[in-house]
């Protein structure tokens, strides 16, 4: 029955996804892709003193990209750049709520890879060798 329920928000997130969209001026801006499936993800976001004010995300792929990124955008808006830079994939995994294969984990870890990605482009965190592992 809970499977159900997170199959179903999955869906919601993907077919109305929450904070799409660019930002005209934005702080940290990141874009990336899974070459593997063709998704395709941007994030932009707005910082004020420490804190991610605006968040939005634009891009294409499958239902578990999109989706992660709708649930990592209403994750992020109005935490403390410190609170977001500490989040990772099990963090995302949690939020998605379902096993999630091997296969699918670069589609539903993308949007936080643009995200820390973007924040070490504009100095807020120190990049990271994790992603290589993958």
């Amino acid at each position: 029955m809970a499977m159900d329920y997170f199959r179903e928000y999955i869906l919601d997130h993907y077919r109305n996804p929450r904070n799409y969209g660019k930002l005209d001026q934005p702080d940290v801006h990141a874009e990336d892709s899974n070459p593997l499936c063709g998704d395709q993800l941007g994030m932009d976001l707005i910082v004020e003193g420490d804190h991610v004010k605006e968040v939005r995300f634009q891009g294409r792929g499958c239902a578990i990209s999109q989706a992660s990124a709708s649930m990592l955008s209403e994750m992020i808006e109005g935490k403390t750049v410190e609170e977001v830079v500490a989040l990772g994939k099990d963090d995302v995994l949690d939020v998605l709520g379902i096993p999630i294969s091997p296969a699918r984990t670069k589609c539903a870890f993308l949007s936080l890879r643009v995200l820390h990605r973007g924040l070490a482009m504009a100095g807020l965190e120190q990049p990271d060798n994790e992603e290589e592992e993958e």
